[in-house]
């Protein structure tokens, strides 16, 4: 796979996240990854806050190599105030601003069927999970 068709798998893909999340967007970071920002993801009660934009890297190797971690607002919290299991409070490599960074990991990615859109379903599942 030539470096032209992994940006145009990335463009494609980052096309059909916006159309079911508006506003997404995707950055080329120095490192050539992609931040991908999600803004707006509704978060099941439970939560100190009812949505919170998403971030999370593209790494080099896309689609066999697969996205890890996410961040989030970084004020979110559980609806007590406690922090989440699993997290911290870090920028986005190659950022300066604070997010709440989840340690999450995929247990499969099959680089032939899963997408970025794929990747955002395991974070909304992983935010039912956790409240």
């Amino acid at each position: 796979m030539t470096s032209g068709t992994v940006v145009g798998l990335v463009e494609d893909q980052l096309r059909a996240l916006s159309i079911l999340f508006p506003g997404s967007v995707g950055t080329r970071m120095p490192d050539n990854t992609v931040l991908v920002t999600v803004p707006r993801v509704r978060l099941p009660g439970g939560w100190s806050q009812q949505e919170t934009s998403v971030s999370f890297l593209i790494p080099v190797g896309y689609p066999m190599a697969r996205p890890d971690c996410f961040w989030a607002d970084p004020n979110l919290r559980l609806a007590g105030g406690a922090m989440p299991q699993n997290v911290g409070v870090s920028p986005v490599p190659g950022t300066a601003e604070p997010r709440l960074w989840f340690s999450w990991h995929l247990q499969a990615w099959n680089p032939v069927t899963d997408t970025l859109l794929t990747y955002v379903r395991v974070i909304q599942q992983r935010f039912q999970r956790m409240n």
